[in-house]
């Protein structure tokens, strides 16, 4: 397991990554920035990497961090999303799973898009 820092322009949180193929290209091209979208409780932001889908999920886990293959990026699960049912977190086609959000995730709820984020090594 590799610790990350992601910082916003408020705040920050840390992440966990796996030791999955697709974390480890992700860590190679550590420090990201970029600006971010959002997707109801979902965070993301495009990164340099391209990747195809490893062991990708279509329901994945509250804290959860991913990479999406159709548009290269890099997501942060905080709750649920548009195509969520009941309580399941519906990402809008199957990622693969990076790492773990680690801190107070209701933190995120206040991020905007457009906003600055920075993954960098913790």
């Amino acid at each position: 397991m590799t610790l990350i820092k992601i910082e916003f322009n408020e705040i920050s949180i840390e992440a966990e990554l796996n030791d999955s193929k697709t974390a480890n290209n992700i860590k190679k091209i550590l420090p990201i920035s970029n600006t971010v979208n959002i997707w109801g409780d979902e965070i993301y932001f495009q990164i340099d990497v391209n990747d195809d889908e490893n062991n990708a999920k279509e329901i994945v886990e509250l804290g959860d961090v991913g990479f999406w293959p159709p548009g290269n990026a890099f997501c942060l699960f905080f709750g649920l999303t548009p195509l969520s049912q009941k309580d399941e977190i519906k990402p809008a086609s199957p990622i693969n799973v990076v790492g773990k959000l680690k801190g107070n995730l209701d933190s995120l709820k206040s991020i905007k898009i457009g906003e600055n984020v920075k993954v960098s090594l913790a």
